[in-house]
């Protein structure tokens, strides 16, 4: 069985070595943000590159790169990056080579939505059984899903390695099977939104199990050196959902499938711990959320961690490592100040952080949330200062005038596959 390689005081500038022998130059992850700027072709844009190119810039041993979906019909928005087939791989290994320019590893994140798929858009959604979203008066925004037959399960699967297989072939140095936030396979993870009483749904063991065939055939069909890891959620933060003691338990499960790394994190569209909220009565900390969870789960994980979720100072970051968890994965942060890692190992002690957005209505407050970061981004891909004060409004009204151009965009790209 692979071990994790450990250091005897684990810093934030020294190389971490994983089980498959990878080394990752520091501890320091510009963890996964949705992006949202894929090109015409649902491939990575211009803009994207660009991004990313300030981000390796800066000094991170790892980027995760924003979701990528593994199926042109179940997107998590309507501008999201595609990769199922080798038709646009030059734009990938692009996007590799510019990410990778500096010497940090890049992770792909394959993902599949699930139920967390809006409506606008048209498209059949699945997941492991038909319980819609709760999400007040936004609820109607997300369908009702259809549950999913073992066909379709199937289907999910391949097209999971599928796509891990073209990330390896495009350049990346690894992939992150996303099983967090409330997408489809931590969907199969939740006794909320998983009812089923087959082999996928009941007891743990049976809601994890898509996962851990998706990760042993993903494994199998990649090189030894390809990294493979996964993102979980340490909890749904939602009674009667995925708990700590769910998430143990699948990283046990894990221990023997040849993962390389895992990333806790928490929450989804309905309780967004990631951004600091819960909905089942705990008070998560205003930094490094999820590190309590992370040093319990340690005691029986035997590949690396990584914890994400508020991390912004270096002294926090220090805090993360100095537990034992291998890695610190930054994600806001590094939406303002992508030279972060830079200008830490320089000695300074830059906190970027957001405008405070405190609005009653918790789930319009984590969309103003997802679009203050995305307009970050997006002045960082053109080039730009970033403007973290600016009005959560501006910022979501931004967003939504963004997202029903390119949801009549996508429709209309879907129509040409159709015809096509």
């Amino acid at each position: 069985m692979r071990k994790c390689l450990r250091t005897p005081a684990m810093k934030l500038f020294t190389p971490l070595t994983l089980p498959n022998g990878a080394v990752i130059p520091n501890r320091l992850a510009k963890a996964a943000m949705e992006e949202n700027m894929a090109d015409a072709d649902h491939a990575p844009s211009d803009a994207l590159l660009r991004l990313y190119e300030a981000w390796a810039a800066g000094g991170a041993g790892l980027m995760l790169t924003g979701n990528v979906m593994v199926d042109h019909r179940a997107m998590t928005g309507p501008n999201g990056v595609v990769l199922e087939n080798d038709a646009h791989l030059d734009r990938f290994r692009q996007w590799a080579r510019i990410a990778r320019a500096h010497g940090a590893h890049v992770w792909m994140q394959i993902n599949h939505p699930g139920r967390q798929m809006p409506a606008a858009l048209g498209q059949t959604t699945l997941a492991p059984s038909a319980v819609p979203l709760e999400l007040g008066a936004l609820s109607k925004q997300f369908p009702v899903p259809r549950e999913m037959t073992a066909a379709d399960i199937d289907d999910v699967r391949e097209l999971f390695v599928r796509s891990a297989q073209l990330a390896e072939q495009s350049g990346f140095t690894g992939v992150q099977i996303h099983a967090a936030h409330g997408y489809l396979l931590s969907q199969f993870l939740s006794p909320l939104a998983n009812r089923r009483q087959d082999q996928w749904g009941g007891p743990i063991e049976n809601r994890a199990r898509l996962l851990l065939d998706i990760v042993r055939a993903v494994r199998q069909a990649v090189s030894p050196a390809f990294v493979v890891s996964v993102k979980l959620n340490s909890a749904d933060f939602q009674r009667g959902g995925f708990s700590p003691d769910d998430a143990k338990r699948v990283v046990e499960l894990l221990n023997p499938l040849g993962v390389d790394l895992v990333e806790l994190s928490g929450g989804s569209y309905e309780a967004p711990a990631m951004q600091g909220q819960a909905r089942d009565g705990r008070t998560l900390e205003r930094e490094a959320y999820f590190l309590a969870f992370a040093r319990d789960i340690a005691a029986i994980a035997q590949m690396p961690l990584m914890v994400t979720g508020g991390i912004r100072r270096r002294a926090v970051a220090d805090q993360v490592v100095d537990s034992g968890i291998a890695m610190v994965g930054i994600a806001t942060a590094l939406s303002i100040d992508p030279n972060l890692p830079r200008d830490w190992l320089a000695g300074k002690n830059n906190a970027p952080a957001l405008r405070p957005i405190t609005w009653k209505n918790k789930v319009l407050g984590s969309l103003a949330n997802m679009a203050v970061v995305k307009f970050q981004l997006k002045r960082l891909s053109q080039g730009r200062g970033t403007h973290p004060r600016v009005s959560p409004l501006r910022a979501l009204l931004m967003q939504q005038m963004a997202n029903a151009c390119q949801t009549r965009r996508y429709k209309r790209w879907m129509m040409g596959r159709e015809l096509g």
